[in-house]
């Protein structure tokens, strides 16, 4: 810790070391121990995402964030273990080298940690906020240890995870048989949709599990980008695209988020604009996308790779026709609250985790055949007045309900009991 960051926490919190509980402001200082977050500042993923708005947007000095970031065992041994990012103090935990399985020993090694710190410390009611439900087999004997040092556990269950189709059948066994366990004991469930918070209450019913529902976020500033930006005009030029002249879809390149409905459904419209697809593609999927579709001889598809430049990305958003959404498995998705804080026309898939993100701000397609065709057919139809005024609509909605100022608001609330 530098000398500037020393003074800054002096003035801040009254105190230098991190893990000291000073009295501030009439209340004690609330510690939270996050974990399950690939780490912050976030590059990716909507977890990340979530942990470096909550971290940046704290307004509660009553709140000590300590988060837990994931480091690759080479790079591990070149940096230091603790970093400050915005109100929070980082630690790094290496990968194991097991595969598939690194992510559960690594959400183990920093609930290890951080019981051992708290115990040292005797830091009074700490919290443990772990992201997903990976650890089932062994949450039991962690919420022992947790309750034994007069602290909480809170869980988020993230989506149905046991669904993904990425899968093999044994571990999607393995998730539902460890969301079981987070659920039951779980001291608190904290869910991002309320479809799942429904789920729970109704699958563990005989736990009694207590639930409270708090979305995830966005934000609908436009994107700092002129739309004769050289970034841009590059992009268009490289992909054969222009100010909306193209469908979008942004999201990661798996079958349940239903690309092949998509493309099939985009293949049958009139449409002369084109279908751009920002997604980490997987050689396997697309064979297979292309033998079942045929989409490689419609020229109007683009798979454009991905887009990590933010601001970019949000431009681009922004000067799509239309936003095509199929995901079908999950909470309240990220790309979605993007897309309805940037993009004025949203195509959504027909379910519960789309609809009451999104009400009456979008339109709805089935994956039955002709389904999205026929969306697309009206979507072609309206004036640019219609699709402006939808989008206004869907800006609104996600300034009020999904700005990461109120979720972060509802986060400090319940962290530190408030009503």
């Amino acid at each position: 810790m530098t000398t500037e960051q020393t003074e800054t926490e002096k003035k801040q919190y009254g105190c230098a070391d991190w893990m000291d509980v000073p009295r501030k402001n009439g209340c004690h200082v609330q510690h939270v121990f996050i974990i399950g977050c690939k780490g912050i500042p976030a590059q990716y993923g909507g977890f990340e995402t979530f942990v470096d708005k909550l971290t940046e947007y704290q307004t509660d000095k009553c709140i000590r964030y300590h988060v837990a970031c994931a480091a690759e065992p080479q790079a591990y041994e070149r940096t230091h273990a603790r970093f400050r990012c915005h109100h929070a103090e980082c630690v790094r935990f290496p990968w194991r080298r097991l595969g598939s399985a690194r992510a559960i020993a690594y959400d183990i090694d920093a609930l290890r940690y951080f019981l051992h710190e708290v115990k040292k410390k005797q830091i009074p009611h700490p919290i443990f906020y772990v992201l997903a439900c990976r650890i089932g087999p062994v949450i039991g004997y962690f919420h022992q240890r947790i309750r034994e040092l007069g602290g909480q556990l809170f869980v988020n269950p993230d989506g149905h995870e046991f669904l993904r189709a990425k899968w093999s059948p044994a571990v999607r066994r393995y998730w539902k048989y460890s969301e079981r366990l987070m659920v039951k004991h779980a001291d608190l469930l904290i869910c991002d949709s309320q479809n799942i918070q429904t789920y729970i209450r109704e699958e563990y019913r005989r736990y009694h599990p207590k639930t409270v529902f708090i979305a995830y976020g966005a934000q609908t500033e436009p994107s700092a980008l002129s739309d004769d930006d050289a970034k841009l005009a590059e992009w268009y030029r490289m992909h054969d695209l222009r100010e909306h002249g193209y469908y979008l879809v942004v999201g990661r390149f798996v079958p349940e988020n239903n690309y092949e409905t998509m493309l099939r459904e985009f293949m049958k419209s009139d449409t002369s604009r084109a279908f751009a697809l920002i997604t980490d593609v997987s050689e396997a999927f697309l064979e297979e996308l292309k033998q079942r579709t045929g989409f490689d001889k419609d020229p109007r598809i683009r798979f454009t790779g991905t887009v990590y430049d933010k601001e970019l990305l949000k431009k681009i958003r922004e000067n799509a026709f239309g936003y095509f959404h199929g995901h079908e498995v999950g909470g309240t998705n990220p790309s979605l609250l993007e897309a309805l804080a940037s993009t004025s026309l949203n195509l959504l898939l027909d379910v519960g985790f789309n609809r009451e993100v999104a009400l009456d701000t979008a339109f709805y397609w089935e994956k039955q055949e002709g389904s999205l065709a026929a969306l697309i057919a009206r979507a072609e139809q309206m004036s640019a007045d219609e699709i402006q005024a939808l989008g206004r609509r869907a800006k609104q909605r996600i300034d009020r309900y999904y700005s990461w100022e109120y979720i972060t608001d509802r986060y400090e609330k319940i962290f530190v009991k408030r009503s």
